[in-house]
């Protein structure tokens, strides 16, 4: 039920207020008393809000509203509140038609495997501690969740020489990236300020290809930086000073190496970039790869060694801070890099970067295709490793086959240190993958 980050779908079909229901009744009934609730700014999150609202009232938990705002703001305020759990409606990056429900527990992180399964038995097995008439849970708002949070981002980071800096909000929840780098000095212009749930600016999800205005008002400005969100501004991502997209590894490199120092450790999941483990080498600092998904690097974080935990796809964390993925506080770290160490696009220039490959194969039963690939790799490879899907280890490269965790999708990332290497692992494991499903009657790409 549950995939790498919570629940995704289209509204009307995967995603119902019969579903939000079940998923309320399910958290009140397995002991969580107190629950944060929130939303991004799709339309369709007042009615699935509303519904899960009323199955944990249902069965007796207490529900704290945040209303519309950013992922990581309802995240904070699950410890800062004394709540059990919070619950977030949020399809996150993906576009206007889909909506989703995530999960927070006590300390504001992802639920963990454990947690969701607990709740995945109760829906299915339809065991819910209905209360009585006089037994249902209360309801209060939190009427200072942005403030706290802006205060908390404030304190922060420490900058100097403010930078003039240019926020792409993606008509989404992230305004509070605007607000905090105004407060701390910052001259900011905002691009797609407006809150629409419909994302009329630009897809909900920040990429090189979608962030073509924010690179076009960037260079025609004297921004040092442009800020990118997704819908519920969990992510982060930038373009520098020039207005040319800064490589996701790139800037997973640099918050990595910023924040280690000798033996500390960096989480980040298995897909991610040689670069990143060279740049901590030249400070002392490893890389401890997680299964992919913001909640295994947030659990890995937890751990007192690791200072950083981030994902190539624009979630970074900061465990004295927060164990969620907090796109304004990570606007607001670039910002003091940039105004401490000088330009971006030098800075990214000192990470050596190498040919990788990622694209997907969308497919049906990916399980069943991922086993029979599982059988191959190891009678052909022998440094392998199946911690999330398959990662064959070649000496000068690597490349990665593993199922997606919120899509009918299988993802290939081969890299290498040049570019005819990182080519042929990449046909190497597409070869691998087209091999499998051609002796596997009745499934094609």
């Amino acid at each position: 039920m549950f995939g790498t980050s919570g629940i995704r779908g289209t509204v009307g079909e995967a995603v119902t207020a019969e579903l939000a229901l079940s998923i309320g009744r399910a958290v009140a009934s397995d002991g969580y008393e107190r629950v944060v609730v929130g939303r991004d700014a799709r339309e369709s999150g007042a009615v699935l809000t509303d519904t899960v609202t009323a199955g944990l009232r249902e069965c007796g938990a207490d529900v704290l509203e945040a209303g519309v705002a950013p992922t990581p703001t309802i995240a904070r305020a699950v410890p800062r509140t004394n709540a059990d759990a919070g619950i977030v409606v949020t399809a996150s990056h993906n576009p206007a038609p889909d909506n989703g429900l995530k999960l927070w527990s006590a300390s504001g992180k992802a639920f963990d495997p454990e947690q969701l399964e607990a709740i995945t038995a109760r829906i299915e097995g339809d065991e819910y501690d209905l209360r009585p008439w006089d037994g249902h849970g209360s309801r209060e708002p939190v009427p200072d969740a942005t403030d706290r949070h802006a205060a908390a981002l404030c304190e922060s980071v420490s900058i100097d020489e403010p930078p003039s800096v240019a926020v792409d909000i993606g008509n989404g929840t992230g305004a509070i990236t605007a607000r905090v780098l105004s407060e701390v000095g910052c001259d900011v212009v905002t691009l797609n300020g407006q809150r629409d749930g419909r994302f009329p600016g630009r897809p909900s999800e920040p990429t090189r290809e979608t962030l073509g205005d924010l690179s076009a008002l960037v260079e025609a400005t004297d921004a040092a930086v442009g800020i990118a969100h997704d819908g519920d501004a969990d992510r982060m991502l930038a373009v520098d000073e020039t207005g040319s997209f800064v490589p996701k590894d790139a800037l997973l490199a640099l918050f990595a190496r910023e924040a280690a120092t000798d033996g500390d450790v960096i989480a980040a999941p298995i897909d991610t970039s040689m670069a990143v483990d060279d740049a901590l080498a030249t400070v002392g600092a490893s890389v401890s790869r997680t299964r992919v998904g913001d909640g295994f690097v947030a659990d890995r974080a937890t751990q007192p060694d690791v200072v950083f935990g981030g994902e190539p796809s624009g979630a970074w964390i900061w465990p004295d801070e927060t164990l969620c993925p907090d796109g304004p506080l990570a606007a607001c770290k670039l910002v003091e890099l940039i105004a401490d160490r000088g330009v971006l696009s030098d800075l990214v220039a000192e990470i050596e970067t190498y040919p990788i490959r990622r694209t997907s194969v969308k497919l049906e039963d990916k399980e069943a295709v991922m086993n029979r690939v599982r059988e191959r790799v190891r009678k052909r490879y022998d440094d392998i490793e199946t911690l999330d899907g398959v990662y064959v280890d070649v000496g000068d490269g690597w490349f990665l086959l593993r199922p997606s965790g919120t899509e009918p999708v299988i993802r290939l990332t081969a890299e290498a240190r040049d570019e005819f290497r990182a080519e042929q692992l990449e046909a190497d494991a597409v070869g691998l993958l087209e091999n499998v499903l051609e002796t596997m009657s009745g499934i094609r790409p």
